[in-house]
């Protein structure tokens, strides 16, 4: 294996774990993209891949056309698979799709958070600040994850948790193309949210989240006006474009 391909500490070797083969070579495909450890615009191979997990290249294969449909990898001609970059349009409508899940999720949060509730969340943002005052991006960015997920499941909505899960990961994705800039920034904006849910106050938490999303989407999409709740969401895509050298 590569040394540019070396999982990351503490990720499993494939199968290791009990589960099909298939979805142990997808998850790890899908995360080593999302971590950066596959950049936008490498070729990705089916034998490169297979090497790389230890396996033959059946897996690899389906792993490589689920991606694709969520939009980590593009087949181009005389190319093959490469890592995509997320491009402005689609990045719009994450934002638009995020904003509205984000404010629900906290507003119902505020609703229903109690003491243990806060505690957890409150020991997210520490382990957050401590990353990012040691530069430690690959933490912070599985932590801000972490704080979102927990913010929905405090909220009760099964159907957000349901939704949330395919949204995140691109959501995580984008916040790791620009998190060295954003890292500060975003653990600001995280306090303020949390101390909004703590205080039970629907209202705050919902405009702390709105607040939070629409200066993710400010800085990642800095030529673009924030995305509005009555956003509509297509499905087109648009010509690729670097993220800016400002918080993203």
């Amino acid at each position: 294996m590569s040394d540019a391909a070396a999982p990351r500490p503490g990720e499993p070797t494939i199968g290791e774990r009990h589960t099909p083969l298939r979805e142990q070579v997808l998850d790890a495909l899908r995360s080593r993209i999302i971590n950066g450890v596959y950049a936008p615009g490498q070729r990705l191979t089916e034998e490169r891949l297979a090497e790389d997990f230890g396996v033959s290249r059946n897996p690899v294969r389906e792993a490589l056309r689920v991606v694709q449909a969520e939009g980590f990898v593009l087949e181009l001609p005389r190319r093959g698979v490469i890592v995509a970059s997320p491009d402005p349009t689609s990045m719009r409508d994450l934002f638009a799709v995020r904003r509205r899940l984000e404010t629900l999720a906290a507003r119902q949060a505020a609703e229903r958070a109690g003491p243990v509730d806060i505690v957890g969340l409150r020991d997210l943002l520490d382990g957050a600040r401590r990353g990012t005052e040691v530069q430690d991006f690959d933490l912070v960015a599985e932590l801000n994850s972490a704080l979102h997920r927990r913010i929905i499941d405090i909220g009760g909505n099964r159907w957000l948790g349901t939704l949330s899960v395919s949204l995140y990961r691109h959501v995580e994705w984008v916040f790791r193309l620009g998190v060295v800039d954003r890292a500060p920034h975003s653990w600001t904006e995280h306090v303020r949210l949390v101390e909004a849910i703590a205080s039970g106050d629907p209202e705050a938490a919902e405009q702390a989240a709105a607040e939070h999303v629409d200066a993710a989407a400010a800085a990642a999409l800095p030529d673009a006006s924030a995305p509005s709740p009555s956003h509509d969401v297509p499905g087109a895509r648009a010509p690729l474009s670097p993220l800016p050298d400002r918080p993203a």
